[in-house]
């Protein structure tokens, strides 16, 4: 009996643990307050959690003044949470990469990846098909994102714009060796939207933020014919 016991509280603290990682990766920094009402649970049994994390190198935190009292520890993943979400058998990529730059040349290398958006693009295409408006089709480029392991998500501004953001980059060891990756992705997204958008990338996992994020509007070009 003890044994089942046992069993069931190792399985509800990796439950809980793994809600934690899930919230700081998807919407950043957050204290113990915050993620105990997010969960349900005390802010206490939180603590247990992300100090037991922060022992095994999954989080650390900044502190945050606040008007009165002890500054607000503000947990958020390292790079060793990473092995917890989608990683694009990160290892091999980067092995393949190598070798096909040193055994074929940088050239055939850019081939590669030229491809591999082209594929991807076709695929892309026949899925956001049916969809008419940007809203819809980003929506649905967001869905096939979130299936390949990037989190992705799609936020409407009031000023009319759109972000699509990626939370986690599943290829993100083979991009940090080969940076034309996040170049081609950009150009995807680009061509599968079309020439009456702009999008610009305004936060980059590469350069150390917790994300990617695409801002996406109506071109110069489209908003001067609306007028």
């Amino acid at each position: 009996m003890a044994k089942v016991e046992n069993t069931k509280k190792r399985r509800k603290e990796f439950q809980t643990r793994k809600a934690i990682l899930d919230i700081l990766k998807l919407e950043g920094p957050q204290d113990s307050q915050m993620l105990a009402e997010r969960l349900g649970v005390t802010a206490m049994a939180i603590r247990q959690h992300v100090y037991a994390m922060q022992d095994e190198k999954l989080l650390t935190y900044t502190e945050m003044a606040r008007p009165k009292g002890r500054p607000a520890k503000m947990w958020e993943l390292t790079p060793a949470a990473n092995k917890f979400f989608p990683d694009g058998n990160s290892e091999l990529v980067v092995d393949m990469i190598g070798l096909i730059g040193n055994v074929l040349g940088g050239d055939a290398l850019t081939s590669v990846i030229q491809q591999r958006s082209q594929n991807q693009f076709q695929e892309y295409q026949a899925r956001l098909a049916q969809y008419q408006n940007l809203p819809e089709k980003l929506q649905a480029l967001a869905d096939i994102r979130t299936d390949e392991g990037y989190m992705a998500e799609v936020q409407a501004q009031e000023d009319g714009t759109y972000w699509l953001i990626e939370n986690h980059c599943p290829i993100c060891a083979a991009a940090q060796v080969c940076q034309k990756f996040c170049v081609a992705e950009q150009a995807l997204f680009q061509k599968l939207l079309g020439p009456e958008t702009d999008i610009r990338r305004t936060e980059y996992i590469l350069d150390g933020q917790r994300r990617c994020l695409y801002e996406i509007k109506a071109s110069e070009a489209m908003l001067a014919a609306r007028d």
